[in-house]
């Protein structure tokens, strides 16, 4: 039965907690003062810590670099009241599993505990595993990390629209449905149809991604079905097409609607078959695979124009899903953020540690027309240029940096007052003037943010 230790000076709280846990099968023993819950950690082998980020007589980052330090290898996951998500994430970097955020369900609390607990038997498995391996390719093996393995994925957002988004993907994902994935350019299409694929009963087999705006058309009968030999000039040998190569898995046919019309009718019916033909041979292949499309176009329009086919619509629109754009998931921007710093870091073989505050309210003031990719080059470019511990404003691009707010004045022309009433007034209205949704995406406690307001006397 796993042993948990609960950190939480809220006695209340805790014990409550406790109690939930206990009727769940979890033993569980509960601190309410950090020296109180160091002296336990010392003294018993726990299988995970429940810690609050914030503690009267002692910082929940400091709390965490202990408990690593006794043992490194126990789950510690954070549970935090005032939405910092920043410091959330910084956590994470330094070792924390995962973060909650309160008000949470007891199913919220259960379903994460489930997560960290079978992360780190995997995480054993793999170090076992690894042990049992001859030297030389230990020496290989060595250098990568077990949580690498483990932690698979898109960034998993906390806005309401990447909650909806993520709840369609595990809608739809043990399906069969062909899925038409929608939305502006850079907002991660195929790292969505990715995520469908994953977790679909086809995990196992090939996700083949085709960029159809790519192909020339005379080249997309050989590229979706292949061709043998000879079949025509060029045609020096088999080859096998997207079909037959993701047979068993998924094809995601990316911008769809470039295909030429002729190449429509060729993909309808081997659809609607689920028969192919190579190019320039008689045998018929059975294929059994998962299509996802993706555009950023209406269809819709284009099928009233003629310009795409109504009937191959409807064959790949069995279940639509819209990606939002990165101001639609806007209180996401410092996961995504924190995301590809990481990434870059890697890349780049950099360690860069964080944004400096300037560069997070360039960041938030920016409008990102070119979403999750924009903001993707932006960082790694940075990264790039940076050669403090922290990305500064002079790494970014003039476009960014200097980019003008919706009320047509640049920061550097306002007062911090008027800065702040300003990004005030923007997360109310991103929020349809929900001040605790507002205050999430602020980063600050609601009390706080109505004090804000009064101070301002905005008539709201």
């Amino acid at each position: 039965m796993p042993n948990i230790l609960i950190i939480e000076d809220d006695a209340a709280f805790c014990q409550m907690l406790q109690k939930f846990l206990i009727r769940n099968g979890y033993d569980t023993e509960i601190s309410f003062t950090a020296p109180d819950a160091k002296e336990k950690i010392k003294n018993t082998d726990f299988d995970l810590v429940l810690t609050d980020l914030r503690l009267p007589d002692y910082d929940g980052i400091q709390l965490l670099s202990y408990i690593k330090e006794i043992n490194p290898t126990i789950p510690v996951i954070l549970m935090t009241g005032y939405a910092e998500v920043g410091s959330a994430v910084n956590a994470m970097k330094k070792g924390a599993f995962d973060y909650i955020s309160k008000p949470f369900t007891p199913d919220e609390v259960v379903m994460v505990i489930k997560n960290a607990l079978k992360s780190k038997a995997e995480r054993q498995d793999f170090i076992e595993k690894v042990e049992e391996l001859p030297i030389k390719t230990l020496e290989k093996t060595a250098t990568v990390e077990p949580t690498a393995a483990i932690r698979k994925g898109p960034v998993q957002g906390i806005s309401e629209a990447s909650k909806k988004l993520e709840e369609y993907i595990k809608l739809v994902a043990p399906t069969d449905m062909s899925v038409l994935i929608t939305g502006e350019s850079g907002t991660g299409k195929e790292v969505t149809a990715k995520a469908i694929h994953d977790n679909s009963k086809r995990k196992d087999f090939n996700f083949i991604a085709v960029d159809c705006g790519a192909i020339p058309k005379e080249l997309a009968t050989s590229e979706f079905f292949g061709h043998i030999k000879g079949s025509f000039t060029g045609a020096i040998e088999d080859k096998i097409g997207n079909f037959e190569a993701a047979n068993g898995g998924t094809l995601f046919l990316d911008e769809v609607g470039n295909l030429s019309y002729e190449n429509q009718i060729q993909l309808l019916r081997a659809l609607q078959e689920r028969k192919i033909k190579r190019v320039g041979s008689t045998k018929e292949i059975n294929v059994d695979l998962r299509i996802i499309t993706a555009t950023n176009e209406d269809l819709t329009e284009a099928v009233e124009k003629g310009t795409f086919r109504e009937d191959l619509y409807h064959r790949l629109n069995e279940f639509s899903i819209e990606i939002p754009s990165l101001e639609e998931r806007f209180e996401d921007l410092t996961l995504f953020a924190d995301y590809f710093l990481n990434k870059a870091n890697l890349d780049l073989d950099k360690n860069i540690n964080g944004f400096s505050t300037e560069v997070w309210d360039i960041f938030r003031r920016y409008h990102w027309p070119g979403n999750l990719r924009e903001l993707q080059n932006v960082i790694k470019r940075a990264v790039l240029l940076s050669t403090g511990d922290k990305v500064e404003a002079d790494a970014l691009p003039r476009e960014v940096s200097e980019a003008e707010n919706s009320g047509g004045k640049s920061t550097e022309n306002l007062s911090k007052s008027e800065f702040e009433k300003d990004q005030i007034l923007k997360a109310l209205k991103k929020t349809n003037f929900n001040k605790s949704k507002a205050a999430k995406l602020l980063q600050v406690t609601r009390k706080t943010l109505y004090n804000r307001i009064n101070h301002y006397n905005l008539d709201l």
